[in-house]
Protein backbone atom coordinates (compact mmCIF):
# COMPACT_ATOMS: atom_id res chain seq x y z
CA UNK A 1 0.00 0.00 0.00
CA UNK A 2 1.26 3.45 -0.84
CA UNK A 3 2.02 5.81 1.99
CA UNK A 4 -0.84 8.03 0.78
CA UNK A 5 -3.24 5.22 1.69
CA UNK A 6 -2.00 5.34 5.26
CA UNK A 7 -2.45 9.11 5.17
CA UNK A 8 -5.99 8.70 3.86
CA UNK A 9 -6.87 6.21 6.59
CA UNK A 10 -5.38 8.47 9.25
CA UNK A 11 -7.43 11.39 7.91
CA UNK A 12 -10.58 9.28 8.04
CA UNK A 13 -9.86 8.27 11.63
CA UNK A 14 -9.18 11.88 12.58
CA UNK A 15 -12.55 12.90 11.08
CA UNK A 16 -14.28 10.33 13.31
CA UNK A 17 -12.69 11.67 16.49
CA UNK A 18 -15.43 12.35 19.06
CA UNK A 19 -14.48 14.21 22.27
CA UNK A 20 -17.26 12.44 24.20
CA UNK A 21 -16.01 9.02 23.13
CA UNK A 22 -12.46 10.03 24.07
CA UNK A 23 -13.58 11.19 27.51
CA UNK A 24 -15.22 7.82 28.20
CA UNK A 25 -12.24 5.89 26.89
CA UNK A 26 -9.74 7.92 28.88
CA UNK A 27 -11.46 6.86 32.08
CA UNK A 28 -10.44 3.31 31.15
CA UNK A 29 -6.89 4.22 30.16
CA UNK A 30 -7.51 4.32 26.39
CA UNK A 31 -6.39 7.42 24.50
CA UNK A 32 -8.61 7.47 21.42
CA UNK A 33 -11.95 8.98 20.49
CA UNK A 34 -13.20 6.81 17.63
CA UNK A 35 -16.45 4.88 17.99
CA UNK A 36 -15.53 1.20 17.70
CA UNK A 37 -18.55 0.33 15.55
CA UNK A 38 -17.38 2.92 13.01
CA UNK A 39 -13.82 1.60 13.30
CA UNK A 40 -15.03 -1.92 12.52
CA UNK A 41 -16.93 -0.59 9.51
CA UNK A 42 -13.68 0.84 8.10
CA UNK A 43 -11.97 -2.49 8.72
CA UNK A 44 -14.73 -4.36 6.90
CA UNK A 45 -14.38 -2.04 3.92
CA UNK A 46 -10.59 -2.36 3.80
CA UNK A 47 -10.50 -6.13 4.24
CA UNK A 48 -7.34 -8.01 5.15
CA UNK A 49 -4.25 -5.96 4.27
CA UNK A 50 -1.16 -7.06 6.15
CA UNK A 51 1.21 -4.40 4.76
CA UNK A 52 -1.23 -1.62 5.57
CA UNK A 53 -1.78 -3.10 9.01
CA UNK A 54 1.95 -2.98 9.73
CA UNK A 55 2.15 0.65 8.57
CA UNK A 56 -0.84 1.67 10.68
CA UNK A 57 0.68 -0.02 13.72
CA UNK A 58 3.93 1.88 13.16
CA UNK A 59 2.11 5.22 13.46
CA UNK A 60 1.75 4.61 17.20
CA UNK A 61 -1.76 6.08 17.08
CA UNK A 62 -4.20 4.08 19.21
CA UNK A 63 -7.14 4.15 16.79
CA UNK A 64 -4.82 3.26 13.91
CA UNK A 65 -3.40 0.35 15.89
CA UNK A 66 -6.87 -0.96 16.70
CA UNK A 67 -7.72 -0.79 12.99
CA UNK A 68 -4.44 -2.54 12.16
CA UNK A 69 -5.38 -5.43 14.43
CA UNK A 70 -8.68 -5.82 12.59
CA UNK A 71 -7.19 -5.93 9.08
CA UNK A 72 -4.00 -7.86 9.73
CA UNK A 73 -3.25 -11.52 9.04
CA UNK A 74 -2.51 -12.96 12.53
CA UNK A 75 -0.43 -15.90 11.33
CA UNK A 76 1.83 -13.60 9.28
CA UNK A 77 3.56 -12.11 12.34
CA UNK A 78 6.82 -13.61 13.56
CA UNK A 79 7.20 -14.49 17.23
CA UNK A 80 9.61 -11.62 17.94
CA UNK A 81 7.32 -9.22 16.09
CA UNK A 82 4.40 -10.12 18.37
CA UNK A 83 6.65 -9.83 21.42
CA UNK A 84 7.65 -6.31 20.38
CA UNK A 85 4.03 -5.38 19.68
CA UNK A 86 2.77 -6.44 23.10
CA UNK A 87 5.49 -4.32 24.71
CA UNK A 88 4.44 -1.34 22.59
CA UNK A 89 0.71 -1.83 23.26
CA UNK A 90 0.49 0.49 26.20
CA UNK A 91 -3.28 0.98 26.32
CA UNK A 92 -5.66 -1.72 27.61
CA UNK A 93 -7.84 -1.91 24.47
CA UNK A 94 -4.88 -2.27 22.11
CA UNK A 95 -3.39 -5.01 24.28
CA UNK A 96 -6.75 -6.75 24.63
CA UNK A 97 -7.36 -6.80 20.87
CA UNK A 98 -3.76 -7.79 20.15
CA UNK A 99 -3.98 -10.80 22.45
CA UNK A 100 -7.51 -11.87 21.50
CA UNK A 101 -7.59 -11.13 17.77
CA UNK A 102 -3.99 -11.81 16.83
CA UNK A 103 -1.82 -13.70 19.33
CA UNK A 104 -4.44 -16.35 20.14
CA UNK A 105 -4.59 -17.19 16.41
CA UNK A 106 -0.81 -17.27 16.03
CA UNK A 107 1.27 -20.46 15.89
CA UNK A 108 3.51 -18.75 18.46
CA UNK A 109 0.75 -18.33 21.08
CA UNK A 110 1.93 -21.04 23.49
CA UNK A 111 5.57 -20.03 23.32
CA UNK A 112 4.62 -16.41 23.99
CA UNK A 113 2.26 -17.41 26.81
CA UNK A 114 5.12 -19.09 28.64
CA UNK A 115 7.53 -16.22 27.94
CA UNK A 116 5.13 -13.48 29.01
CA UNK A 117 3.58 -15.17 32.03
CA UNK A 118 6.35 -14.22 34.46
CA UNK A 119 7.62 -11.11 32.63
CA UNK A 120 8.72 -8.32 35.00
CA UNK A 121 6.57 -5.82 33.08
CA UNK A 122 3.08 -6.26 34.59
CA UNK A 123 1.37 -5.25 31.34
CA UNK A 124 3.25 -7.97 29.45
CA UNK A 125 2.60 -10.45 32.26
CA UNK A 126 -1.12 -9.69 32.03
CA UNK A 127 -1.01 -10.79 28.37
CA UNK A 128 0.58 -14.04 29.51
CA UNK A 129 -2.19 -14.52 32.05
CA UNK A 130 -4.85 -13.83 29.40
CA UNK A 131 -3.38 -16.56 27.22
CA UNK A 132 -3.23 -18.86 30.24
CA UNK A 133 -6.91 -18.23 30.96
CA UNK A 134 -7.67 -19.25 27.38
CA UNK A 135 -5.94 -22.57 28.02
CA UNK A 136 -7.68 -23.02 31.39
CA UNK A 137 -11.00 -22.85 29.58
CA UNK A 138 -10.21 -24.64 26.31
CA UNK A 139 -7.05 -26.73 26.61
CA UNK A 140 -6.09 -27.28 30.26
CA UNK A 141 -4.06 -30.44 29.65
CA UNK A 142 -0.56 -29.92 30.99
CA UNK A 143 -1.39 -26.84 33.04
CA UNK A 144 -0.67 -26.89 36.77
CA UNK A 145 -3.98 -25.47 37.96
CA UNK A 146 -3.12 -25.84 41.64
CA UNK A 147 0.14 -24.02 40.97
CA UNK A 148 -1.73 -21.21 39.22
CA UNK A 149 -3.96 -20.88 42.26
CA UNK A 150 -0.84 -20.68 44.45
CA UNK A 151 0.49 -17.76 42.40
CA UNK A 152 -2.89 -16.01 42.37
CA UNK A 153 -3.25 -16.43 46.12
CA UNK A 154 0.22 -14.99 46.75
CA UNK A 155 0.30 -12.15 44.22
CA UNK A 156 -3.14 -11.03 43.02
CA UNK A 157 -4.10 -8.75 45.89
CA UNK A 158 -1.08 -6.46 45.45
CA UNK A 159 -0.71 -6.76 41.65
CA UNK A 160 -1.03 -3.66 39.42
CA UNK A 161 -4.54 -3.13 38.09
CA UNK A 162 -4.27 -4.72 34.64
CA UNK A 163 -2.32 -7.73 35.93
CA UNK A 164 -4.70 -8.07 38.87
CA UNK A 165 -7.68 -8.12 36.50
CA UNK A 166 -6.03 -10.83 34.36
CA UNK A 167 -5.22 -12.96 37.40
CA UNK A 168 -8.75 -12.54 38.70
CA UNK A 169 -10.19 -13.67 35.36
CA UNK A 170 -7.97 -16.75 35.48
CA UNK A 171 -9.13 -17.47 39.05
CA UNK A 172 -12.76 -17.28 37.98
CA UNK A 173 -12.21 -19.54 34.97
CA UNK A 174 -10.47 -22.17 37.09
CA UNK A 175 -13.42 -22.11 39.48
CA UNK A 176 -15.97 -22.26 36.67
CA UNK A 177 -14.37 -24.88 34.44
CA UNK A 178 -12.74 -27.20 36.97
CA UNK A 179 -15.04 -28.42 39.77
CA UNK A 180 -12.17 -30.14 41.60
CA UNK A 181 -10.58 -26.71 42.20
CA UNK A 182 -13.81 -24.75 42.69
CA UNK A 183 -13.86 -24.72 46.49
CA UNK A 184 -10.31 -23.42 46.71
CA UNK A 185 -10.94 -20.81 43.99
CA UNK A 186 -13.97 -19.55 45.91
CA UNK A 187 -12.01 -19.43 49.16
CA UNK A 188 -9.16 -17.45 47.57
CA UNK A 189 -11.60 -14.98 46.05
CA UNK A 190 -13.50 -14.54 49.31
CA UNK A 191 -10.36 -14.01 51.34
CA UNK A 192 -8.65 -11.56 48.96
CA UNK A 193 -11.87 -9.64 48.11
CA UNK A 194 -10.39 -8.37 44.83
CA UNK A 195 -13.04 -6.43 42.83
CA UNK A 196 -15.64 -7.19 45.51
CA UNK A 197 -16.98 -3.63 45.34
CA UNK A 198 -16.61 -3.21 41.57
CA UNK A 199 -19.67 -1.31 40.25
CA UNK A 200 -21.69 -3.78 38.22
CA UNK A 201 -24.75 -2.74 36.17
CA UNK A 202 -28.03 -4.61 36.71
CA UNK A 203 -28.26 -7.90 34.80
CA UNK A 204 -24.47 -8.06 34.45
CA UNK A 205 -22.20 -10.57 36.18
CA UNK A 206 -19.88 -9.13 38.81
CA UNK A 207 -16.14 -9.56 38.17
CA UNK A 208 -15.76 -10.48 41.87
CA UNK A 209 -14.59 -14.07 41.43
CA UNK A 210 -16.86 -15.81 43.98
CA UNK A 211 -19.95 -14.11 42.54
CA UNK A 212 -18.77 -14.72 38.98
CA UNK A 213 -18.07 -18.42 39.58
CA UNK A 214 -21.32 -19.00 41.44
CA UNK A 215 -23.44 -17.25 38.80
CA UNK A 216 -21.97 -19.03 35.77
CA UNK A 217 -22.10 -22.45 37.46
CA UNK A 218 -25.75 -21.79 38.39
CA UNK A 219 -26.63 -20.83 34.82
CA UNK A 220 -25.03 -23.96 33.43
CA UNK A 221 -26.84 -26.18 35.93
CA UNK A 222 -30.14 -24.60 34.91
CA UNK A 223 -29.75 -25.56 31.25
Amino acid sequence: MAETTVAEVMAELAALEDPRVRAVNERHGDNHGVNLTKLRAIAKRLGTQQDLARRLWETGDTAARLLALLICRPKAFARDELDAMVREARTPKVQDWLVNYVVKKSPHAEELRVAWFADPDPAVASAGWALTTERVAKKPEGLDLAGLLDVIEAQMQDAPERLQWAMNTCLAQIGIEHPEHRTRALEIGERLEVLKDYPTPPNCTSPYAPAWITEIVRRRSDR
